[in-house]
C-alpha cells in the first residue's frame, strides 16, 4: 500500500472514532429508554440533556476524552520513538486533565487512569501503578498504535499494546481489550476489510490476555467472538437488543470492547452506522461509538466517512490529525522496512 492510501485509512481511524465519540456524547450513561425518550433514535449530532452528569452544556458534535486522549497518545507515541516515554505520556494525561478542568468540562480522567496517576503522584513506580486498571480506558485511545504499528509480527504489535498500557492499565483484560482494537486498526491501515480486522482482534486478544498482571473477567477474545457471532445476520434493532442484554455496555472492558465488535457486525463494517448504533445502545455509548467507528474508519478510509458529518464536530482540528496520522504511517513505513531488511 501506497503512502497516501495508509494516511487515508489512517485518518478514517482518528476520525471515525471521533464521530462516533461526538454522536454518543450526548446518550452516555443514559439507558437505551431514557435515549428512545429523549431523541428518538440518534441519527445526527445533539445536544446533552442541561443537567448531563458529564456532557452538560456542550455543543453536538463535540468530541470528548476518547479523541482527545487517543490524539494525545498518538502524539506521545511520535516524540518517544521506538522506547515509550511512560513519564512524559502520564505527565501529558496530568496536564490534559488540567486543562479539562479549566475548560469547565466533566468528562474527566476514567476510574483505571485516575487511580494509576494518584498512585504514581504518591510514588509508585508506573509499571506498577497501573495493576488494577481493568476498564476500557486502554482500547479506547489505542487506535494511534495500531497505526503505528503493522500487523505484522503480531507479537510486536502486542508488545507496543503492552507497554502504552504499563502505567494505568497493566492487566490482562485491558491489554487484551487494547491489543484487539489496535490490531484492528492495522489490519484496517494495511488493506484489510472489516471482517479481516476482527479476525486478527481476536488473534490479538489472546496473545494480549497472557501479558500484565492478571485479573479475574470473561475471556475477552472469547467474548469477542461469541458477540460478532450473537448478532450476525440480525437487524439493527434486534442487534441493539442483544447487545444491551447480553453484552454489556458499561466501562468494564469485557462488555465495552465485545459489544463494539458486535456492533461493528451489525453496520456490516460501516463507520457512520456504526456511530449510529452505537450512539443508540446506552451505558458508555461514547466510548463504544468511538471504538467501533474507529475501527471500521480504518478499514474504509477518511475518503469514505461522511464529509458532511466531519464539518461538523467540534472541538477537533482536522489538519493537526492528519498530521499526526502521516507521523504515524512514517513510522509505520519505517518499522515495516526494518522488518523486511532483518527478515532479507
Amino acid at each position: 500500500m501506497d503512502t497516501a492510501e495508509a494516511i487515508d485509512r489512517a485518518m478514517g481511524a482518528l476520525i471515525g472514532g471521533a464521530l462516533g465519540d461526538a454522536l454518543g456524547m450526548p446518550t452516555q450513561l443514559l439507558s437505551p429508554a431514557r435515549i428512545a425518550e429523549l431523541y428518538g433514535h440518534v441519527e445526527d449530532f445533539v445536544a446533552p440533556l442541561a443537567d448531563h452528569p458529564v456532557s452538560k452544556g456542550l455543543a453536538p458534535g463535540t468530541v470528548t476524552d476518547d479523541t482527545e486522549q487517543a490524539l494525545l497518545l498518538g502524539r506521545i507515541l511520535v516524540v518517544s520513538g521506538d522506547s515509550f516515554d511512560h513519564a512524559r505520556w502520564v505527565n501529558a494525561l496530568l496536564d490534559w486533565e488540567r486543562d479539562v478542568k479549566a475548560r469547565g468540562s466533566y468528562d474527566l480522567l476514567g476510574p483505571s487512569t485516575k487511580r494509576a496517576i494518584d498512585a504514581i503522584n504518591d510514588g509508585v513506580p508506573p509499571e506498577d501503578a497501573g495493576s488494577g486498571g481493568d476498564t476500557n480506558g486502554a482500547a479506547m485511545r489505542i487506535a494511534p498504535v495500531g497505526i503505528m504499528m503493522p500487523p505484522e509480527p503480531p507479537d510486536a504489535l502486542v508488545a507496543k499494546v503492552a507497554e502504552t498500557c504499563r502505567a494505568t492499565h497493566n492487566t490482562s483484560i485491558a491489554i487484551a481489550s487494547a491489543a484487539a482494537v489496535a490490531a484492528a486498526v492495522s489490519c484496517g491501515v494495511a488493506g484489510g476489510d472489516w471482517r479481516a480486522a476482527s479476525d486478527r482482534a481476536v488473534m490479538a486478544a489472546r496473545r494480549g490476555a497472557a501479558l500484565g498482571h492478571w485479573v479475574t473477567g470473561g475471556d475477552i477474545a472469547a467474548r469477542i467472538d461469541w458477540a460478532r457471532g450473537l448478532v450476525r445476520g440480525k437487524t439493527v434493532s434486534d442487534g441493539i437488543r442483544l447487545v444491551v442484554d447480553l453484552v454489556g455496555t458499561g466501562v468494564a472492558s469485557q462488555e465495552s470492547v465485545p459489544a463494539a465488535f458486535a456492533v461493528l457486525e451489525i453496520a456490516g463494517g460501516d463507520p457512520w452506522q456504526a456511530a449510529i448504533i452505537s450512539a443508540n445502545l446506552g451505558g458508555d455509548t461514547d466510548t463504544i461509538g468511538a471504538i467501533a467507528a474507529g475501527m471500521a474508519g480504518a478499514c474504509t478510509g477518511f475518503s469514505r466517512l461522511p464529509q458532511g458529518r466531519i464539518a461538523g464536530l467540534k472541538s477537533i482540528d482536522i489538519a493537526e490529525v492528519r498530521a499526526l496520522a502521516a507521523d504515524l504511517v512514517t513510522a509505520r513505513m519505517a518499522k515495516s522496512s526494518s522488518g523486511k531488511d532483518a527478515a532479507a
